[in-house]
């Protein structure tokens, strides 16, 4: 495949072939260099981080856009990440002061401003299609809602996000946004996703483009708060901290992988599972085993109830010496087989070198784990970061800082903070009653060809 340009590959989503877009060679820096980002502001920090993957933004029009995305007036302070001491060696980073209430917005707000920096320079218009199972949806419509040259079709498992989740993106009345609950799973959304950006004619034709995790903008965004997480958890760079990382799809983590192969001390990065533990199995035993649709548990972390971990693909790159043709024979064996087994080959002896070590968690370790956080530190914390926790504080090392993802506010899991609780969480300002406005979506069954008939009639 031909070597991409950072907002070629930032329109078009997928690669021309069906698979996802990686760099050549992650950059990877120096002692030097690591020290000089200790100290920077978070967006002069993603400057220096994203600056490093793009090769056709002018310097000062991405310090423009990143200046613009990251400000204290979207995200509540000046720090956009800061991180909370539990107690020492223990911690949070919080990511989820934007505008939807999860860690989701951070990479979602700089993606507005790109695209619509792109489209502008290119005298182009973008048709936004994506998949959600729970907070990606929201995230991508509040960051580009009204937007010049921008429509957003967003696809939800229809019944299975929170009243919560669903509020915050049906409620939207702007006309560049339009969501489509599919009745079935996360997994059928996302493959009506890559099945229509697969049709290259039709993807041409009505200007197809994607903010799913597959959008490489995307993870890079996400590498940042690493890099912040931290600098804000040591003083000093010889140290070594390791990531508790809440996964279903597999971005969140892969961006921390990026970032450890950049040169950011990570002993470990944490993968935390619930019930739909496909990744979990695989960094226990190589075995990769997709579950069909009737499989996929629903859980009181809905958000990762997917058992087709897209971003995993591009971890698989880098864990096969980088053979795009030996990934491509291991995903027909998804496609043919519903997965592979890398436990009794060559590659497996590898993996460790990436850090990666996994766990799952139940509905059960849920409850407990939110409890115990309330009543140890006065935290509340939502079921897919007590996830993250629970499967944290087990693999916790002595001597070495443990930095817990946070992955969205409680407020958007009323039902299972009662539970835990006996209370509902606190809402913040301004979200009061949005429960109850008028909602606006589609219902449809999971075909490819419905959805495109529904985005050309949108489009016209």
């Amino acid at each position: 495949m031909p070597v991409a340009h950072f907002c070629d590959v930032l329109l078009g989503g997928l690669a021309p072939d069906g698979g996802l877009v990686v760099p050549q060679q992650y950059p990877r820096l120096t002692a030097a260099e690591l020290a000089g980002l200790r100290n920077l502001s978070y967006a002069d920090l993603a400057c220096a981080i994203i600056g490093r993957f793009i090769d056709d933004i002018p310097e000062q029009d991405l310090r423009t856009l990143v200046h613009r995305a990251y400000r204290a007036e979207v995200f509540g302070s000046a720090e956009i990440t800061p991180l909370q001491t539990l107690e020492p060696g223990l911690h949070l980073l919080k990511l989820s002061n934007g505008p939807t209430l999860a860690f989701k917005d951070v990479a979602m707000q700089l993606l507005g401003e790109l695209f619509e920096y792109v489209l502008k320079r290119q005298g182009r218009t973008l048709n936004i299609l994506g998949a959600t199972s729970g907070d990606t949806g929201s995230a991508a419509e509040y960051a580009m809602r009204g937007r010049k040259g921008i429509r957003v079709f967003m696809l939800s498992p229809h019944g299975k996000m929170s009243p919560f989740q669903r509020a915050q993106m049906y409620s939207l009345q702007d006309a560049n946004i339009f969501n489509i609950a599919i009745r079935g799973v996360f997994d059928e959304c996302q493959d009506i996703v890559k099945a229509v950006s697969n049709d290259a004619a039709f993807k041409s034709t009505h200007r197809i483009g994607a903010v799913n995790s597959i959008n490489w903008a995307r993870v890079v965004a996400q590498v940042v708060y690493y890099f912040k997480g931290y600098f804000a958890a040591t003083s000093s760079n010889d140290e070594q901290v390791s990531f508790a990382v809440p996964s279903g799809n597999f971005g969140n983590i892969f961006a921390g992988h990026i970032a450890r192969m950049m040169g950011l001390p990570v002993r470990h990065l944490i993968l935390a599972s619930n019930e739909n533990d496909v990744l979990d199995e695989f960094f226990r035993s190589g075995r990769y085993r997709v579950r069909s649709g009737r499989e996929v548990a629903h859980t009181s972390s809905p958000s990762m109830d997917i058992s087709k971990a897209s971003n995993f693909e591009r971890f698989v790159f880098d864990l096969v010496g980088r053979d795009p043709v030996m990934v491509a024979r291991l995903w027909r064996e998804v496609e043919d087989a519903g997965g592979f087994n890398l436990g009794e080959t060559p590659f497996w002896r590898d993996v460790a070198q990436y850090g990666l070590v996994s766990g799952r968690s139940t509905h059960q370790n849920r409850i407990e784990t939110i409890r115990s956080i309330h009543k140890k530190y006065d935290v509340t914390i939502d079921p897919h970061t007590a996830d993250g926790v629970y499967i944290g504080l087990q693999q916790r090392e002595n001597g070495v800082p443990l930095i817990c993802m946070e992955t969205a506010l409680p407020a958007k899991f009323a039902e299972t903070i009662r539970e835990a609780l006996g209370h509902d969480p606190d809402v913040p300002p301004g979200y009061e009653g949005l429960q109850s406005r008028l909602q606006r979506v589609t219902v449809m069954d999971p075909d490819v060809e419905a959805v495109k008939t529904y985005i050309v009639s949108r489009t016209k």
